[in-house]
């Protein structure tokens, strides 16, 4: 009978030990991943995610998921939750060469929650995400603290999150930063389009600078003009890079005084695309905006970077805020009253133009 021959390779002993030896020396420690130092971090992050914590949280950080009660939406007739997502984006690389990272928590916390306030909601929880190369404790826990400070400031919890190590993903000391804010809000208070009218006015509420948008043309000016973060500038009072890290504004609380004490039609977060892309998505389809160009102060940071850059005016117009974080739509009647409750309330605040009939857009003149 025939009978197949099986070839059998010989390895010299020493040298399979020798392999066997490497492969069980391999772990996840050294592919980049370090569980110790994530372990250890939960209990801070609770600590640190404790004190922002309302009634409302049943369960929070280190389960496999969060736990909210929903009480208070007994008192509403048609509860509507209201969720929004986003990141700090590229203002974490000026982070990066400050070495500062205290302050983009924040920014993280208020490019979502300025977004769902819009909306008339109420913040409830938060959650961030922080995915990282290689985790550093100190960097983690200063990131943390940042975001929990940004959930006091909103009037809400910060539940939980996920601290990603991403070996061979992020360049050594980079990070990315984002996060997911869910608020309540009674439906019949939602503000629609459709209650925005012709002579309805507009109240611009100030921005503390940059905010956490147009950061990759900031960037692109530095480079172009050779200009240190460290570097003192008097018409800004402080460095180049401490202006460039003041944190977004969250206008949550002042928000939902606004709603509940005024006649709001309409409110715009003023992020990337500024006032032109901004302002039209809460006004409906046949009216337009006019906005009195100087009605409001400019911070000086964008005409460092007006100057710098060569910005054309419409460039500026449509990559930042120029100084405008949010955007009210109201009955011209309560213009006055609103802007006065935002200034006893220490948000600068100003009559910025009118609506007007008209194709939907924005009008700066």
């Amino acid at each position: 009978m025939f009978k197949r021959r099986t070839r059998v390779s010989r390895v010299d002993a020493g040298a399979a030990e020798e392999l066997e030896l490497m492969a069980t020396a391999m772990t996840y420690k050294e592919a980049g991943v370090d569980i110790a130092l994530k372990q250890s971090l939960i209990p801070l992050f609770g600590s640190i995610a404790k004190t922002t914590s309302g009634a409302h949280v049943i369960g929070g950080v280190g389960g496999f998921g969060a736990l909210i009660g929903l009480n208070g939406a007994r008192k509403m007739r048609a509860p509507v939750l209201v969720a929004g997502t986003d990141s700090v984006g590229t203002k974490l690389m000026i982070a990066f060469q400050t070495g500062r990272h205290d302050t983009v928590g924040i920014d993280c916390v208020a490019m979502c929650v300025n977004d769902i306030i819009c909306h008339a909601a109420r913040p409830l929880i938060f959650l961030d995400y922080i995915g990282s190369g290689k985790l550093e404790k100190k960097i983690a826990l200063d990131i943390v603290k940042g975001v929990a400070r940004g959930c006091d400031l909103a009037g809400m919890s910060l539940v939980g999150g996920e601290t990603a190590q991403l070996s061979g993903l992020y360049q050594p000391g980079e990070y990315d930063l984002a996060g997911f804010a869910v608020g309540i809000v009674e439906r019949a208070k939602i503000p629609e389009p459709s209650s925005v009218r012709a002579g309805d006015l507009l109240i611009g509420i100030a921005s503390s600078g940059l905010h956490s948008n147009g950061f990759s043309l900031v960037r692109r000016v530095l480079k172009h003009s050779k200009l240190k973060l460290g570097a003192h500038i008097d018409e800004l009072g402080c460095t180049l890079g401490e202006e460039l890290l003041r944190p977004t504004l969250i206008y949550a609380k002042v928000v939902a005084e606004l709603f509940d004490r005024f006649k709001m039609n309409g409110l715009a977060n003023i992020t990337g695309g500024g006032v032109l892309e901004n302002l039209p998505r809460v006004m409906p389809i046949n009216t337009r905006a006019v906005v009195a160009r100087g009605s409001w102060p400019t911070p000086p940071i964008f005409g460092l970077l007006q100057r710098l850059g060569k910005i054309s005016r419409a460039e500026m117009d449509r990559t930042f805020n120029n100084g405008l974080g949010m955007v009210a739509i109201v009955p011209a009647r309560e213009a006055d009253r609103v802007v006065a409750h935002l200034r006893r309330r220490e948000f600068a605040a100003y009559v910025i133009g009118e609506v007007t009939r008209g194709k939907r857009g924005v009008s700066i003149h």
